[in-house]
């Protein structure tokens, strides 16, 4: 899979994505992750992709037309149009469902806004999606853009050297994710739960499946209702 990050500050994109998992990803080709400088695409000497809003207020808005030949360039390229996610806290919260559309693409196409965002217009003309990664405000979309990245990347086939690891983590059943344990048996006076070390399948299997219910139903009661009305329905 091919990311694209159309951003005023690419470095940021790289250093942050060149590493863990999606690093390793992108040194066997499995992803690929090219970040564009919109400045490059300013058609002046000052390389200037900012101005004062129309109608007056506080700070700056990047001008629509360097935004849209830097996706331009992605799409001629391409030679077809491409999917765009507009990384802004005016958009559709993102989720697990979201990563897992998003990993159908090619390429997919993301948009960080800077200053006080993006002139109407280029959004109009070139982006899809409009999504949010919380009700808060940050400096930039690059931040938003690494988040979608990771939780995408994961969804993609070889990424994860298990590939079950994506099937059963939180939100991919509805729940969140069950506790983890590993060695020793023992720390500081608290043990593993002894259905893990009893070698039944079947029983750590409805053992987890036990404590994602509850872990979800005490964290996240909107997630249990959605599961137990989804559960009532199937019956």
């Amino acid at each position: 899979m091919r990311f694209h990050v159309l951003t005023l500050f690419p470095q940021m994109i790289l250093d942050g994505l060149n590493t863990s998992i999606t690093g390793r990803a992108i040194e066997r080709g499995i992803l690929s992750v090219e970040a564009v400088n919109i400045r490059d695409y300013a058609n002046n000497k000052h390389m200037k992709v900012d101005d004062y809003p129309y109608g007056g207020g506080a700070g700056l808005v990047m001008q629509a037309a360097p935004v849209c030949a830097a996706y331009d360039a992605l799409a001629e390229r391409a030679g077809r149009p491409l999917r765009v996610v507009y990384m802004t806290p005016q958009g559709h919260t993102f989720n697990q469902q979201m990563a897992q559309d998003f990993a159908k693409e090619e390429d997919l196409v993301l948009l960080c806004g800077h200053y006080e965002g993006i002139d109407e217009r280029a959004l109009e003309r070139i982006v899809t999606d409009h999504v949010s990664i919380g009700d808060y405000v940050l400096t930039g979309g690059e931040l938003p853009a690494m988040v979608v990245i990771d939780a995408v990347s994961r969804l993609i086939p070889g990424v994860l050297h298990n590939e079950m690891s994506s099937e059963t983590e939180s939100f991919e059943n509805g729940l969140l994710e069950y506790p983890q344990y590993t060695r020793p048996e023992e720390f500081e006076g608290m043990r593993v739960p002894q259905i893990l070390l009893s070698g039944d399948h079947a029983k750590v299997d409805q053992w987890r499946l036990e404590q994602s219910v509850a872990r979800t139903k005490k964290f996240r009661p909107d997630l249990y209702e959605k599961y137990i009305s989804k559960r009532e329905q199937a019956e």
